[in-house]
This record gives C-alpha cells, sequence and structure tokens, in this order.
C-alpha cells in the first residue's frame, strides 16, 4: 500500500452516511484512525464497527429521520464537523422498464437523502462557523450512464446540489464539496464488472493502472476536512485514476 498522509481530527466529529459496510466503512475507519469521533447510521446496527465508531439507527431517506440521527450525534458530541453523503447505489435498470416506485427509491437514496442531511447538519455547522459537507458522487453524474440512467441523474443532482450549496452556505464558513468517483472495487464489484479477470482488465484499461479502493476515497476525503483545503468550497474533485480511456480509441485503426 502506498504511504498514508497523517491527519490529526483529535475533537473533531463527522458523520458518514453508509458507513456500516464497503467504501463508506473504509472513510469511518480512516476518519476514526485520525482521532475523529465518528457516527454511522443504518436501519439494524453491524455485528462490530471499528474502535471511535458509533452505530445509529436511521434511514437518511426520511426527512424527520435525518434530523433526529443529526440531532443527537451533536447531542452526544456538542458539535459536528464533517458531513460524508456516502450512502447511494444502484442496480441495473432499463429506464422503458423502471416503475415510479423504482425511480423514487433510487433518487431518495442518491440525491433527496444527502439535501436531507446537509440541511440538518447546516444549523449545526453555522452556529459554530464552520463545517466540511462532502457529497461522494460519481462519474455516472458526469457523463452517460446507459443502464443506470436514473442513478446518473441522481448524481448530476448532487453535483449541481454541492456547488448550489457552497454559494448558499458559503458565509457560514461551511465548504460543500462533492469526489466524483471512477471505478471503484466494491463489496459488490462483480456484479457491475465481472470476475476477477474482467475487473483486472478494467484496472488495467485505466490510466494508472487500476481501479480505486477505499482508501482511495478516504484519503480524498481526509484531504478535503482539512485545514489543508480550507479555501476548496464547490469543487468536483474527480478521484478516478486519471478517467476512463475514450470509447472511439479502440475503433480508430492506426491511432
Amino acid at each position: 500500500m502506498a504511504h498514508q498522509v497523517t491527519y490529526d481530527f483529535s475533537g473533531k466529529v463527522a458523520i458518514v452516511t453508509g458507513g456500516t459496510r464497503g467504501l463508506g466503512r473504509q472513510i469511518a475507519t480512516r476518519l476514526a484512525e485520525a482521532g475523529c469521533a465518528v457516527a454511522v447510521c443504518g436501519r439494524s446496527a453491524p455485528d462490530d464497527l471499528p474502535a471511535g465508531i458509533s452505530f445509529y439507527q436511521a434511514d437518511v431517506r426520511d426527512a424527520e429521520q435525518a434530523k433526529a440521527f443529526v440531532d443527537a450525534v451533536v447531542a452526544q458530541h456538542g458539535r459536528l464537523d464533517i458531513l460524508v453523503n456516502n450512502a447511494g447505489g444502484s442496480p441495473a435498470s432499463a429506464v422503458a422498464e423502471a416503475s415510479p416506485r423504482f425511480v423514487d427509491a433510487i433518487l431518495k437514496l442518491n440525491m433527496v437523502g444527502p439535501l436531507y442531511m446537509a440541511q440538518a447538519a447546516h444549523p449545526h455547522m453555522a452556529a459554530q462557523k464552520g463545517g466540511s459537507i462532502i457529497n461522494i458522487a460519481s462519474v455516472s453524474g458526469a457523463r452517460p450512464s446507459p443502464g443506470t440512467t436514473i442513478y446518473g441523474m441522481a448524481k448530476a443532482g448532487l453535483i449541481n446540489m454541492t456547488q448550489s450549496l457552497a454559494q448558499e452556505w458559503g458565509r457560514d464558513a461551511i465548504r460543500v464539496n462533492a469526489i466524483i468517483a471512477g471505478l471503484m472495487t466494491t463489496e459488490n464489484a462483480e456484479a457491475t464488472y465481472g470476475d476477477a479477470a474482467a475487473q483486472a482488465a478494467v484496472g488495467q484499461s485505466m490510466p494508472l493502472g487500476r481501479m480505486g479502493t477505499g482508501d482511495d476515497l478516504a484519503g480524498a476525503v481526509l484531504w478535503l476536512s482539512s485545514e489543508g483545503a480550507q479555501w476548496v468550497s464547490g469543487a468536483r474533485l474527480q478521484v478516478d485514476g486519471g478517467g476512463e480511456r475514450p470509447y472511439f480509441l479502440d475503433l480508430v485503426k492506426g491511432g
């Protein structure tokens, strides 16, 4: 593993949605290792969580539950410095066959939930005159996303929300940024990219020669949350290993 930059977030408090497993858990773990008190949420508690991470039962797609979750964290710790809106995802679905219920569920999880969490965090961060909100977006929201169109729509909305809130809340010293995550290795990678051989081929097609990991994502989160990024707000930080190879290059002979 590459050398990790050391951060000290002692005395800081963070919330990571979707932080009980996968990429979110890795983000939460890295924040906790840096001394941050971290809260994660879900509908049921995981079997175990690393030291420094507390679980709260909440569904962030519900505005009242999102507010109650944030308020409970602030009541417990006295402040909220970092909000990472990581919860999200979508199975593949052809738009022509997507039901209204499916559409609503994907939009709520990937776009509306982060808005509810940001709204809930705002008064606390404004009162303390500072905070960092980081929205985990996706390349699907920045380029066509056939097969996951509704997910792409939601992530595009999340990117716009990021830039708009950065301007609305900047006077309260609240920084709002988006990470546009590229092709990442997750526990569901096989369903998205195929078996290990297929994933290796996808990784080799990337400019940096591999797919992204939770540590790659967490490193960007920690930097955006740090004093080193104190004048970074409204950014669309691409964490994508250099981006996907343009398909047309494989079609051009002698190119």
